[in-house]
Parts: structure tokens; C-alpha cells; sequence
């Protein structure tokens, strides 16, 4: 059990096991990867609205994550909801210790009931002190939107330019992902400095399920564990949420 690859989980609790967390362990340990966790904050929420957020003290959320490192082989590490800019950088500074460990973020910045996840002031130390290290970032349309301080990209040439800029800008890989853009297939595009955009796209599914976001950072997270490019991560984390979605209820 000691040898086997752990995925650092840093996000928060969702008490009603829709996102957060709980999807992340659960997807971590679907490929049977084991999960090790830093708690960033505990809400109390039903799957249609947040009701409470008790942020961690930043010095907490380090030491966890320093605990779990000190404890377990972390082959890649999956960030979630932060919160404030003091827990973006106390997250920065205990990753930048360990720079070989492929990191991927979720920018989780809005729930999908529409409440704010995420300071007005934190997206700066966002952009500034965790993106840079991060191998990854998975911002859907609107969170792109609000990296870039730009409006929603009507198409998927702007949602490019857009994803180009904050590739650029951070120096880290960017997956756009289209599952809010409209047409028959959501795609999803990958792009990475000096290296030419990928496309990915699958039927879009008629049906609506929170935490896909969780999902699909997770999947990446552990594909990139298991020794994956990041292209393969994308691909086949991508086909882990379809297949989820599209599973029978």
C-alpha cells in the first residue's frame, strides 16, 4: 500500500457529495490510485445551492499538504476551491518546494448554483503565484472569461485566443473546456506553450450532473500519476466523464 501513487486532493468538502472532495476521491480511486488530502474549506451544501463556507487557515491548508508529501509517493496533485488569495499562496509555496510533481487546477471560481467561490482579490495571486507552477489549468468558458478579464467567448476561435493568452501569460498549460459553448459536440482544446493546440471533442449529452469539473481535473490528475502525457490525460479523462454521463441512472 505504501508504494502505490497517491493524488493530493486540495479542495473543499461539498456535504452533499456532489463535487468537491468527494467526486475526487472517487474518481482518484477509479483508477485505483489512493487519495491524500489538504481540506481548503468545509461548506455545507445541497446539489441546488451553497449555504456556508468555513475557509482554513492558510497555515493549515500548508501543512497538510506538507504532511501528505512527508507521508506518501505524491505522483501529481489536483487543486480545487481556494478561496482567498492567502490560501492560493500558501498552496504556491508548499508546491514550488515540489517542483517534479505534475499539479493540475481547477479555477473553481463560481458554484454551479451561482455563488462566488472565489475573492475579487485572489484572482491575481492566482494568475501570479499558482498558475506558473501548475502543469495544467482546466477553466470552463465563463471562468476563462474572468482570467483573462475579458468577456465570454461567443465561439471557439475566441475561446483559443483567450486560452492562448492565459497559456502565455502564466507559462502553464491551458484546457479550455466547451461544455457551456452550444453545437452538437463539446470540445474541449489543450494548449501549451510552443506546442500546437489539440482538439478534443464527443457528443454532447443531454443531461445535466454536478461535478464534472471535479471529474474531469481528477481524471487528468491520475492519468498524469499513472506516467500519461498530458495529451493522453486529457483524452481519456475526457471519455471517463462521458462514460459517466452517459451511463444509465
Amino acid at each position: 500500500m505504501a508504494m502505490t501513487p497517491h493524488v493530493l486532493i486540495v479542495a473543499g468538502s461539498d456535504s452533499s457529495g456532489g463535487a468537491g472532495i468527494a467526486r475526487d476521491i472517487e474518481t482518484v480511486s477509479a483508477f485505483g490510485l489512493r487519495g491524500c488530502l489538504a481540506v481548503t474549506a468545509v461548506t455545507v451544501q445541497t446539489h441546488a445551492a451553497v449555504e456556508r463556507i468555513d475557509q482554513m487557515p492558510p497555515e493549515l491548508i500548508a501543512a497538510q499538504m506538507r504532511a501528505a508529501f512527508a507521508a506518501n509517493p505524491i505522483a501529481a496533485v489536483k487543486i480545487g476551491m481556494l478561496g482567498t488569495a492567502s490560501a492560493i499562496e500558501a498552496v504556491g509555496s508548499v508546491l514550488a518546494a515540489n517542483r517534479q510533481v505534475p499539479v493540475v487546477l481547477d479555477p473553481v471560481l463560481v458554484a454551479t448554483s451561482g455563488r462566488v467561490l472565489l475573492e475579487d482579490d485572489a484572482l491575481d495571486a492566482l494568475r501570479r503565484n499558482l498558475m506558473p507552477v501548475c502543469r495544467l489549468v482546466t477553466p470552463n468558458l465563463l471562468e476563462l472569461a474572468t482570467l483573462t478579464g475579458s468577456d465570454p467567448a461567443a465561439d471557439e476561435e475566441n475561446a483559443w485566443l483567450q486560452g492562448e493568452e492565459l497559456s502565455s501569460t502564466t507559462g502553464t498549460g491551458v484546457l479550455v473546456k466547451g461544455g457551456h459553448a452550444q453545437g452538437a459536440y463539446a470540445v474541449d482544446v489543450l494548449l501549451q506553450p510552443n506546442r500546437p493546440a489539440i482538439r478534443f471533442e464527443a457528443p454532447r449529452l443531454d443531461r445535466r450532473m454536478r461535478g464534472t469539473g471535479c471529474m474531469l481535473s481528477s481524471a487528468i490528475a491520475a492519468f498524469l500519476a499513472l506516467g500519461a502525457s498530458p495529451e493522453d490525460s486529457v483524452r481519456n479523462a475526457k471519455q471517463y466523464v462521458f462514460d459517466i454521463i452517459a451511463r444509465p441512472q
